[in-house]
């Protein structure tokens, strides 16, 4: 097979379904979920459950070389025309590497060789890497940022028939964050929680998590955007009451990115807000909720001192300068500074 370098997850999962196996897969990056889901697709394919006791052998890095890894490789299938070797956490293997090498130069027909390398990338500049990518397929698994969270949600829930309030979207964004792991989870368990519903709505997620609906930090981006005093107020007073319902970090953060990007769309060449969406790479509602109110309410020179506080508070909360105030109340006194 040609090699395949800098490729999708979508299209090394439609090539495997669709049968078009490669001798060698590096499945490599800092996001471990899809390098995970390709795992499961290529053994699942390639490895009939009843055969896996007799033709799949399961490695770690830290518990092989690659001379070991290239004799597995070099054995024949049992009882099926495939035999399937895994490496997990292969970015531990150090040994063997020219071993390993020699071996993907010219891998068996009967083999498929699966290394699983996270936590970075294989350097394809050496003979390992350019063995693979000449023979097989390579594909890097970026960490996903918070702005393609939503679109991750929709298409995953997409592909279990349910659809997804725009509310709920941002629930789950601020719940679980961009661990995919973990997200793909709770999204599994909101499909099998409302097995009758096609929709999940943000009263759902709130049902199922526990998280409020109402008052959460993105509630708070709200409020600030439009300059609400009343609803800010509400919003921290729930917190201050419910101190494990947010992490001041995670709020300042938050803010601090809210106000940063806000200072990014001043500068933007079409204030419209498909512009402003394009110029700052946001999707259109947070550009519409968010962005576009906070440009009518705050200058840029506000912004600029606005951020200030954020550091400054944060600061604080760290302990800097021997301050023991607590996180609820540092959030409520930059509350009111800001919408002074």
């Amino acid at each position: 097979m040609a090699a395949k370098a800098g490729i999708t997850f979508d299209t090394v999962a439609h090539d495997v379904k669709a049968g078009k196996i490669s001798p060698l897969y590096c499945l490599m990056g800092d996001e471990p979920f899809y390098i995970d889901r390709l795992e499961s697709i290529i053994t699942q394919k390639v490895m009939p459950e009843s055969n896996r006791d007799f033709d799949m052998e399961l490695l770690y890095g830290s518990d092989v070389d690659g001379m070991r890894v290239a004799d597995s490789c070099r054995q024949f299938p049992m009882l099926g025309e495939k035999r399937l070797v895994v490496v997990r956490e292969a970015q531990q293997m150090r040994a063997g590497q020219d071993a390993l090498a020699a071996y993907c130069q010219n891998p068996m027909d009967t083999t498929v060789l699966v290394l699983c390398h996270k936590s970075g990338k294989m350097d394809t500049r050496k003979a390992l890497g350019k063995a693979i990518s000449a023979n097989g397929v390579i594909f890097e698994s970026k960490r996903v940022y918070d702005s393609a969270l939503p679109s991750f949600i929709k298409g995953y829930l997409k592909d279990k028939g349910k659809e997804i309030d725009e509310k709920a979207v941002q629930m789950l964004v601020e719940h679980v964050g961009a661990d995919l792991t973990r997200m793909s989870s709770e999204l599994d368990k909101l499909t099998i929680a409302i097995p009758e519903e096609s929709r999940v709505t943000s009263a759902i997620v709130e049902d199922q998590t526990g998280m409020s609906k109402d008052f959460n930090n993105y509630e708070l981006l709200g409020a600030l955007a439009e300059k609400s005093k009343s609803q800010a107020a509400q919003i921290v007073k729930y917190y201050n009451n419910n101190p494990r319902s947010f992490a001041l970090p995670a709020t300042l953060s938050l803010m601090f990115a809210f106000y940063a990007d806000l200072m990014q769309a001043y500068y933007s060449p079409d204030k419209s807000e498909n512009g402003i969406a394009e110029w700052l790479g946001m999707p259109n509602w947070k550009v519409r909720r968010e962005i576009m109110p906070a440009m009518r309410n705050y200058s840029g020179r506000r912004v600029m001192n606005i951020l200030s506080m954020i550091r400054e508070t944060d600061a604080k909360g760290k302990g800097v300068g021997g301050c023991r105030t607590a996180p609820g109340e540092l959030l409520l006194e930059l509350v009111f500074a800001i919408l002074e």
